[in-house]
């Protein structure tokens, strides 16, 4: 999907709403007191079938560099993801001041330091029961379980029909996270069980309130990353300016009617980030 929005002074892409607008101008106006938000997987990686194989975009290692002494506060959000298996794949660790929120928010790493609850006890009972769940369902050749500590996937992208066969589970797996207190979160070709409570918005205000941070960015590319734009809605109203960013694929195009600005992919952000450093350091 590519970008929807042309390039202002600058280079730096202009979101299409008035709100998207000012939240960039707040952000440039005030980048010490900005909150800079991405997620990892399909934003700043590209999505991939090995999730283990996603490595960020070439670029981006760089730009977040450059950002890291401008931004007031950087971090990387994911959803099903551990915040440290994201540092590991991502190199994430040789970003300054970088943090990294982990599982919808549960956990955080901060300085090489990382900080999680324990998994809820109906996630052992979810492990235990899931083979035969999908047995049971009648899942396709190529769906794959992954266990992701506090979190259980199921992907179904290397199946022949991966939209049939999301479909196909749904039900199934909508009734053993009923079973067992989990919540269900819908997917780019997967869906995870995980415990309830938590999501990206939630720790993305949270992470804002902690930091009195006066403008917000978040990017964001899947069905997780819409709590995280209505929380940027939310603290616009409450004040706050705010620009939701779209990190546009053919996958999912409900994120991008609910975003400020669409760019075209990992390439897309990278090159936002880019723009933005420069302008933020034009303007310090």
């Amino acid at each position: 999907m590519p970008s929807d929005s042309p390039a202002g002074a600058g280079g730096l892409p202009q979101p299409r709403s008035e709100a998207g607008r000012a939240g960039l101008a707040a952000l440039l106006r005030a980048p010490d007191r900005a909150l800079i938000a991405l997620d990892y997987d399909g934003t700043l990686a590209p999505i991939v079938s090995d999730p283990m194989a996603a490595r960020p975009h070439p670029g981006a290692a760089a730009a977040l560099r450059r950002l890291a002494p401008l931004a007031g506060t950087l971090a990387v959000v994911t959803g099903g993801r551990p915040a440290a298996e994201a540092v590991t794949l991502g190199g994430l660790d040789q970003i300054p001041g970088l943090i990294v929120l982990g599982s919808y928010g549960r956990q955080r790493w901060e300085s090489g330091t990382l900080t999680a609850p324990p998994a809820p006890p109906g996630l052992a009972t979810a492990r235990r029961d899931l083979p035969a769940v999908l047995v049971a369902a009648g899942a396709p050749e190529g769906t794959w379980t992954e266990d992701k500590g506090d979190a259980l996937a199921v992907h179904t992208r290397p199946a022949a029909e991966p939209e049939r066969a999301l479909d196909l589970l749904r039900a199934p797996l909508a009734e053993l996270a009923a079973r067992t207190g989990l919540a269900v979160q819908p997917g780019r070709m997967v869906i995870e069980l995980r415990p309830p409570g938590g999501d990206k918005g939630v720790a993305l205000k949270d992470l804002q309130s902690e930091r009195s941070s006066v403008a917000v960015m978040y990017c964001g590319d899947d069905l997780g990353d819409g709590p995280a734009f209505e929380a940027v809605a939310e603290l616009r109203a409450r004040g706050v300016a705010g620009l939701a960013v779209c990190s546009g694929s053919a996958e999912v195009m409900a994120l991008a009617d609910l975003a400020d600005l669409v760019v075209d992919g990992p390439e897309g952000v990278v090159a936002l980030l880019d723009s933005l450093a420069a302008a933020m350091a034009a303007h310090a």
